[in-house]
């Protein structure tokens, strides 16, 4: 972070450099933005085929098949979950949630996509649906559906507390969940989990030090956030050790609860949808 007393006086034309106006690093106007009405259409008389309950402080795994809706969905208290997905049938295409920050900013909400790893960078998921598109930004600059925190870990956390050992972060929690439905190893299904869509979790940076913070999440029983499958998937989802991060994380003191994961199958897909192929860049290199 940037020092609060810095070790060098500023130039005098230091107000000059930092009032240099700002450029978007991607602009995205030639990104094509999904039309949500065919989407929400789809919805009606779509049939509930698979339900997943993630209990509280631990991960579990879902598939959805391209085509398909899933929720995830607060059912008995305030939660906030990690999610990580991949290509069901290839698990290094996996969510990369630096470019879809860079894309779509630091939180997510509809109209948004989850973009998928190098070199395949493709749509995987279209937030189709979020209750919780009312908080917008708060006064702190918080807002929720984050993709510029990680997952609480089980490294940082014996880094910080001098070698403590917890087992229920979600890095580990998405490890084991990932181990149990694919029959990996643990080590082997650790090097496939990934930085993280943080549903329901409510971040921002602070204005003075540009530390990454976390405040009650304002979720609630009902509240959902939704998804289009852009491509077949493989789901995983941890009910975090924070509970709704009002306090801290990777924690046993913390009051947690379950989450919903719940997939459906529309009548017909979305009117004029097609899975989207991988990126087009020929790969050369320049060689």
């Amino acid at each position: 972070m940037k020092p609060v007393h810095p070790d060098h006086t500023a130039p005098a034309d230091a107000e000059t450099r930092r009032a240099v106006a700002p450029v978007i690093c991607y602009p995205v106007e030639g990104l094509p933005a999904p039309d949500l009405a065919p989407y929400r259409a789809a919805r009606d008389g779509w049939t509930k085929v698979g339900e997943t309950q993630v209990p509280a402080r631990e991960a579990r795994c879902f598939r959805v098949p391209a085509g398909h809706f899933f929720r995830i969905t607060s059912v008995e208290g305030p939660q906030v979950g990690d999610l990580n997905l991949w290509n069901a049938t290839n698990l290094a295409e996996r969510f990369y949630s630096g470019k879809t920050r860079a894309l779509h900013g630091t939180h997510l909400s509809s109209g948004d996509r989850m973009w998928s790893a190098h070199p395949y960078l493709r749509p995987m998921a279209t937030i189709t649906d979020d209750s919780l598109d009312w908080y917008g930004f708060d006064a702190f600059g918080g807002a929720v559906h984050d993709v510029i925190g990680t997952r609480c870990d089980p490294y940082t956390h014996n880094l910080l507390s001098h070698g403590g050992q917890y087992h229920h972060c979600c890095h580990s929690n998405l490890t084991r969940a990932l181990a149990d439905t694919t029959g990996l190893s643990l080590a082997e299904a650790e090097g496939h989990v990934h930085d993280v869509l943080n549903v329901f979790m409510c971040t921002g940076f602070t204005r003075d030090t540009g530390q990454y913070f976390m405040k009650a999440s304002p979720v609630r029983v009902g509240d959902y956030l939704e998804f289009f499958a852009e491509i077949d998937l493989l789901g995983a989802l941890s009910a975090c050790p924070g509970g709704d991060c009002s306090a801290e994380h990777s924690s046993d003191a913390a009051a947690c609860h379950p989450l919903l994961v719940e997939v459906f199958r529309p009548v017909a897909p979305p009117a004029g949808w097609v899975s989207p192929p991988v990126n087009g860049y020929d790969r050369s290199h320049g060689r």
